[in-house]
């Protein structure tokens, strides 16, 4: 296995090279963000973790494809698992409401990871209101640029670009 069992980068290119105790560790570390995410958006909890499961499955056939030059690791997993839970919202016909406080599902156990997340809060209460808002229904409730430009009453070129605006600022301030 990888020299660096704690790196998503590192664990995704040995899952690409079959290695099965990558994946299991890789599942051990982001399992509990990624069902967070899905758990967000389907709000069901046996639903959230079948969409996991497939989540790594497809993870796993797809790991060789991951292109670290395109974006982070991390990223790439919770974008596959977000995918996967707007398509069985999607096919289920139906949306999820904003709720009106957000809580982490659980603590993590990685202090990096704790202290990325309190930066990356910090970053958000950064940002202009809109932009906030626009950022968190897209990423957190799984709205489209449409449905989030009816949420806030703004023509769609203004969502999109608080959205990109938004995105390249967060990007900014957390490095």
């Amino acid at each position: 296995m990888t020299d660096r069992p704690h790196d998503p980068e590192a664990l995704l290119a040995a899952c690409a090279r079959g290695e099965r105790a990558a994946l299991q560790r890789l599942y051990q570390t982001e399992a509990p963000l990624l069902l967070g995410i899905v758990l967000r958006l389907v709000r069901d909890r046996g639903l959230a973790e079948d969409i996991l499961h497939d989540a790594f499955l497809r993870i796993w056939r797809g790991a060789a494809g991951f292109a670290p030059e395109r974006g982070s690791a991390r990223g790439w997993m919770c974008s596959v698992a977000r995918n996967l839970a707007l398509n069985a919202l999607r096919d289920r016909q139906r949306l999820v409401p904003l709720a009106d406080g957000w809580e982490p599902l659980a603590e993590s156990a990685d202090p990096a990871r704790e202290a990325n997340g309190r930066r990356l809060e910090g970053c958000l209460q950064n940002l202009e209101a809109p932009r906030r808002e626009a950022i968190l229904a897209a990423y957190l409730d799984g709205c489209s640029h449409g449905e989030i430009a009816q949420r806030l009453q703004a023509p769609l070129g203004t969502v999109k670009s608080w959205i990109t605006r938004g995105l390249k600022a967060l990007r900014e301030c957390m490095t």
